[in-house]
């Protein structure tokens, strides 16, 4: 283990997550403020779109032709500048800068997880090390933008998702030389978006598996959009600090995620972190009208479970099912229909929800906030009944013995979300 670069990589690693929290979270807010609310899911379809074409950009050109430090570098200072803009439009032009920012972000995702693997020499024991840091970075940017300088609706909060982009564009050109990982390799579109791994979709269980993650995904978006405006509507202050003890608990329950497969298996823990899902937003739907501010805490605090449980045993089911040759792309087609398809329907239907539920087009009441969470609360409770009743864990013993470094490698293409 080399002490000094396990540091320069946990800084990449932090400042990477420290720019997409330090928007992400207050964005709902800073458009209902600037009577942009009927919009907010369309904001938050950009990180979809963008996480189905970055692929295409990782595939087909970063993996083969650029060393990945030097398209990182590029990519965040892009993206930074365009960030700093975002204050100087509204409505769908401010949505649109969000979309070139989200376009250069997201393929850097896979970029500063590349870098990681190439520059280090144990995968299991160094990775979840620099990672973590990612997890700390979203964390730190609640606290700046939300606790210290209660930019929640203010325009501070681009700048300084902005200036930390550009300075982690800056600090990239200082980081290992990494060469293209798969240079010379031949691609297509279908392989690099995962496409051959389609014919797993022949596995009845596999099947049941992916078109639940695709459904699932649909209500789950709403939390993402919508949960910090509602945070806000309730009565906290510093919403996205609230919000960051999710990520405290996202921390917590995938240190701890090993010992569940040991007495749960994949079945059981991809259902239980749907039914997360459905108690968080049956919590916000229940404490709605009176703002019980409690309830809505531990809805929150529910992240670690929703989150963990479903997408991280996701991802390592996936890994753990597929040939070796195509993992690789099986992965690929699991963030295509989950973070690109499922979400991005979802912010839609979300948006839509919103809108025609209120009064007004971009504010809701307390009483209308309760109407909305219960759609997606009961939607989520159908897909999980669906896919409890459906799927047949055939997962073998050998196969759910999960280290501490699965986890940690499931979890290294997501956010902090």
């Amino acid at each position: 283990m080399n002490p000094v670069m396990i540091v320069r990589l946990s800084i990449m690693m932090f400042l990477q997550f420290f720019v997409w929290g330090a928007w992400y979270v207050t964005a709902g807010n800073y458009m209902t403020a600037h009577g942009m609310g009927d919009i907010i899911g369309n904001a938050y379809s950009v990180a979809p779109i963008a996480a189905i074409i970055a692929p295409l950009f990782l595939g087909l050109i970063a993996d083969r032709y650029f060393p990945t430090e030097r398209v990182l570098a590029v990519l965040h200072l892009i993206g930074g500048g365009v960030m700093i803009l975002a204050p100087q439009y509204s409505g769908n032009a401010f949505v649109g800068i969000l979309l070139v920012h989200a376009l250069c972000y997201m393929p850097t995702l896979g970029l500063t997880n590349t870098l990681a693997f190439h520059n280090i020499t144990n995968q299991e024991k160094e990775f979840p090390i620099i990672r973590v840091a990612g997890t700390f970075g979203w964390i730190v940017a609640n606290i700046i933008v939300s606790k210290t300088l209660h930019a929640d609706t203010q325009a501070e909060q681009f700048y300084v998702a902005g200036g930390a982009a550009i300075a982690l564009g800056l600090y990239s050109f200082s980081l290992p030389h990494t060469p293209p990982p798969a240079k010379g390799q031949p691609a297509s579109i279908a392989s690099v978006l995962g496409f051959d791994s389609l014919k797993m979709m022949g596995n009845r269980s596999f099947a049941v598996f992916m078109i639940s993650s695709l459904l699932i995904c649909i209500p789950l978006a709403a939390y993402y959009a919508y949960a910090p405006v509602y945070v806000s509507d309730a009565g906290f202050e510093s919403p996205a600090f609230v919000m960051s003890f999710g990520q405290w608990s996202e921390v917590f329950f995938m240190l701890i995620m090993p010992f569940f497969f040991m007495f749960l298996g994949v079945k059981w823990m991809i259902l239980i972190g749907m039914l997360a899902w459905v108690a968080r937003y049956g919590l916000f739907a229940i404490a709605a009208p009176d703002g019980i501010e409690w309830m809505i805490f531990i809805g929150i605090l529910l992240h670690g479970i929703c989150y963990d449980f479903f997408f991280v045993t996701g991802q390592i089911y996936v890994d753990k099912k597929a040939a070796r040759e195509i993992r690789g792309q099986a992965q690929g087609f699991l963030v295509l229909v989950t973070q690109g398809l499922g979400m991005l329907i979802g912010a839609q239907i979300s948006q839509a929800v919103f809108t025609s539920i209120g009064e007004s087009s971009d504010v809701l009441t307390l009483p209308e906030w309760q109407r909305f969470w219960w759609i997606p609360c009961i939607a989520a409770a159908v897909f999980a009944v669906l896919f409890g009743a459906l799927f047949r864990d055939q997962v073998s013993a050998k196969e759910e013995d999960v280290s501490e470094g699965d986890v940690a490698s499931a979890a290294t293409s997501q956010e902090g979300m």
